[in-house]
């Protein structure tokens, strides 16, 4: 962690206008990458410093991060302004149900069935927009769904795994 503060101390020392960092809270404890991020805010809104960031802690890029670029396999995938990109209207919706084969049966047999994704921790999953969760909660209750929760997830990581991979989501491995 003292390395990385160092080595973002040295980049900062001469008062540039563009700022690189390559994984700036790498090797940071949670109020260091909480101090970092508001350095780069602070320097950003108050002294007009452009910061290119490259990361993996996509949770953390959507906090300080206004434009972004996507790169899967070498390629550019998608640019744009992260508050456009992540759409609060356009949902991903974990569902818990009391028989999961049965209720992804059930869904495929509706108009919902091009909404459903790969099944992810135990849940069913679905691209939903926000306007349409109503209807969907009555379909499937009138199905026969039983319902155990409903969880809407909009974040900057469930943008990136639909657009940098088939397979959005990797079951945990047992022992």
């Amino acid at each position: 962690g003292m390395k990385q503060r160092l080595g973002i101390a040295c980049a900062l020392v001469h008062d540039p206008d563009l700022v690189i960092l390559d994984e700036p809270a790498n090797g940071l404890d949670p109020q260091g990458i909480a101090d970092m991020r508001n350095l780069i805010l602070r320097l950003s809104r108050e002294n007009g410093k452009t910061f290119l960031i490259s990361s993996h802690l996509l949770a953390e890029m959507e906090l300080i991060s206004n434009r972004m670029i996507i790169i899967d396999h070498g390629k550019k995938v998608v640019e744009g302004n992260v508050k456009e990109l992540v759409d609060p209207e356009q949902l991903v919706l974990h569902i818990d149900t009391i028989d999961d084969a049965f209720s992804i049966g059930k869904i495929t047999e509706t108009r919902w069935k091009d909404s459903l994704r790969a099944p992810y921790s135990g849940r069913i999953v679905m691209n939903v927009h926000r306007s349409h969760v109503p209807d969907l909660v009555r379909d499937l209750v009138g199905m026969g769904v039983d319902l155990i929760a409903l969880r809407p997830v909009n974040s900057l990581e469930e943008y990136f795994l639909s657009r940098t991979t088939e397979k959005a989501y990797v079951e945990a491995g047992t022992n």
